[in-house]
């Protein structure tokens, strides 16, 4: 069996925002990058069977961000501890614990101990950039590996590639990894998927309003269709970090609109959600945002997508 390891340095991350390293997030430059290689990756067919990621924010966002652009869900990735922070003989024992199963495996984690482990796998000398750096941010180093994972010795691999996102198109086919045409993001953003949140309290129904991420606007749970999930499990998603509930999202979709965003136009499904549990406050992931339950003519009238408005009316007609 032909064996492969992809090691990837986590994307670019923002230190400007002073927090500890472990949840020190990624730039925006980072995240594109990130859906760079894995676009990249789906476009040559080297999709990992075994994803493996330091826990730390930069990097498990970073591999999430691949997983997704390469069409892919992100629920399988799995996080270790020990990657974070690694050196050569920590992250050889995390590959030995790889399944024998796994005959492509990516790593994603940190310098300088995934540049150590590079040099120290490679048969042959590893050629150094001009920069002097082997594995800048969101880079990816693509290695043919022996058969065993539990017995990884130096020089026992052969390196196929290095691959920068800078040396990548800037952006990103649609609607396939090899669509000619090219938008601002992954070609998953322009699907989306919504909730309308409802209750039904002294025989009349009501909506539950959130504003939005900068609270100029009410609105509903909206987000990107996720690789992975459904257009309904999506918007479940959405509406328990957004809005912070749970509840029974409807089989039926009550209607769907566009807008445009990225350079292009996105679909957005709407599904009516019959709201069982609201989130305490702590525990909300979202609370900035706030939420209010407002009398349908009263969201149809306050909520920011004016699409929405035939929606909710419609909804209302049904309960």
């Amino acid at each position: 069996m032909t064996r492969e390891l992809l090691l990837l340095r986590h994307g670019k991350s923002d230190w400007s925002t002073g927090v500890d390293d472990y949840i020190r997030p990624l730039k925006d430059r980072g995240k594109r990058d990130a859906q760079r290689i894995g676009t990249w990756l789906a476009q040559q067919r080297i999709k990992p069977g075994l994803v493996v990621t330091s826990p730390a924010e930069r990097a498990l966002v970073t591999a999430q961000k691949i997983c997704k652009a390469m069409g892919d869900g992100d629920q399988g990735i799995r996080e270790d501890r020990r990657v974070y922070a690694a050196g050569l003989n920590e992250l050889l024992k995390v590959l030995g614990d790889c399944s024998q199963d796994a005959d492509r495996v990516m790593l994603t984690g940190h310098n300088p101990g995934l540049e150590e482990l590079l040099v120290w796998l490679a048969r042959d000398a590893v050629p150094v950039p001009d920069d002097g750096k082997l594995l800048p941010t969101a880079t990816l180093a693509r290695l043919q590996m022996p058969t065993d994972w539990r017995a990884l010795t130096a020089g026992c691999a052969r390196l196929e590639s290095i691959t920068r996102p800078g040396t990548l198109p800037r952006k990103f086919p649609y609607p396939a990894p090899d669509g000619e045409e090219r938008r601002d993001r992954p070609a998953y953003y322009y699907t989306q998927s919504s909730v309308i949140p409802y209750r039904v309290r002294n025989g009349k129904p009501e909506v539950l309003v959130i504003s939005s991420s900068k609270k100029h606007h009410l609105v509903v749970p909206k987000g990107i269709k996720e690789p992975g999930l459904s257009a309904r499990e999506s918007a479940a998603k959405e509406a328990l970090e957004e809005a912070g509930i749970e509840g029974d999202v409807a089989e039926t979709a009550v209607g769907n609109y566009t807008y445009s965003k990225w350079g292009a136009t996105c679909t957005v499904t709407v599904y009516p959600m019959k709201v069982t549990r609201l989130i305490p406050e702590e525990e909300w992931q979202e609370r900035h945002r706030g939420r209010q339950w407002l009398s349908l003519k009263r969201a149809a009238r306050q909520l920011k997508q004016k699409e929405l408005k035939p929606l909710v009316k419609r909804l209302g007609a049904v309960l």
